[in-house]
């Protein structure tokens, strides 16, 4: 049977049944008595105490710790919150020829996020292209392709606004949140590290920056080889991740793997999965309320090679908010991946 917290009335009745009890004749429920002032006291005293050991009793259990006690067990198995990373990509300047871009030039989007230029460049044949990285780190930083920058200092011979090139402005991520480090530190007692078992491979994975999820494939490409897919849900240009990422995961997953084990990392490819729906209400807010569950249906559901069933979209939308009725044709079947391929979220076509 649960422990019951007493309050403030049942611990100040407490507190006056004793004093009567202890001094016979007293009555200590006198609005004006000292001895009902000093129960009172008592009383609230008793519940600032039950308070700290209500607050202390979650503390000591994992999954009921909050931030800074949770941050606590998670070191003691050596597992650390995964600090937030800078977003950073390259932008093409444009301007009279010989004309430098000094290293440390700093650029801003128009909601006042700022980057700062790597190195020094030029302008060759009209355009440069500089390596920036965001100012501060998170998710905020990372920039579609073709946005606009603007400089915050005039540099003579350069346009005032520069343009991020081709692959966007990425790799910023925010720093781990607490349910993320919860389910890491929960993963580790509950499977042990076994020396190269296949949730080895996920936890080491899942240490790395920007990392959300990962999968393991055993003798993928032959006896005692080990291939290993992951995604950075988090990225705003895409989940996919880029070859400097893929390089960072096996290296680090290199330093930790069996010395017998052939470790491949290499990025899934992502197939989009496209929608056809006939809803009723055909409105903008149910619309997005369908896009959102069947976009938390393939980040529950994809995976490479895997495997999403049709009920399971029809589900998805059936149970967004304001849907009344649907009709689903595309896809008309499960959505089957072949080996390396991972769902992503497609367009949809309201009919």
């Amino acid at each position: 049977m649960p422990f019951a917290r007493p309050t403030l009335t049942q611990l100040q009745e407490r507190t006056l049944a004793d004093i009567e009890a202890g001094l016979p004749g007293a009555d200590a429920r006198l609005r004006r008595s000292n001895l009902n002032v000093l129960a009172a006291a008592a009383a609230a005293a008793g519940l600032g105490l039950y308070g700290y050991l209500d607050f202390i009793a979650k503390q000591v259990i994992v999954d009921t710790a909050e931030a800074e006690f949770l941050v606590r067990h998670a070191g003691v198995y050596t597992i650390a919150r995964k600090a937030a990373t800078f977003a950073a990509g390259s932008v093409t300047f444009t301007g009279v020829d010989t004309s430098i871009i000094p290293a440390g030039s700093e650029v801003t989007r128009s909601d006042g996020v700022a980057f700062t230029t790597d190195a020094q460049v030029a302008i060759v044949a009209g355009t440069a292209a500089a390596a920036v990285t965001a100012s501060e780190p998170g998710k905020a930083g990372d920039t579609a392709a073709a946005s606009l920058l603007d400089l915050s200092t005039t540099i003579q011979g350069v346009a005032a606004t520069a343009t991020v090139a081709a692959g966007g402005l990425s790799g910023g991520g925010d720093t781990e949140s607490d349910a993320d480090l919860l389910a890491r530190l929960l993963a580790r007692i509950r499977q042990a590290p076994h020396g190269g078992a296949d949730f080895d491979y996920i936890a080491w994975a899942l240490e790395v920056a920007e990392v959300t999820r990962a999968w393991v494939f055993p003798n993928e490409l032959g006896l005692g080889t080990v291939t290993v897919r992951f995604v950075v849900d988090n990225h705003a240009v895409s989940i996919i991740p880029d070859a400097p990422k893929v390089a960072e995961l096996q290296a680090y997953i290199d330093a930790r793997r069996p010395v017998t084990a052939a470790v491949t990392v290499v990025a899934p490819v992502a197939v989009p999965l496209a929608f056809t729906i006939q809803l009723t209400p055909n409105t903008a807010e149910a619309q997005a309320a369908v896009l959102a569950e069947l976009t938390d249906l393939i980040l529950r559901e994809a995976a490479p090679g895997g495997t999403i069933l049709l009920s399971h979209m029809r589900e998805a939308v059936s149970i967004a908010a304001g849907e009344t009725d649907h009709v689903l044709t595309v896809p008309a079947a499960n959505d089957v991946r072949a080996a390396g391929e991972i769902a992503t979220m497609g367009v949809i076509t309201w009919v």
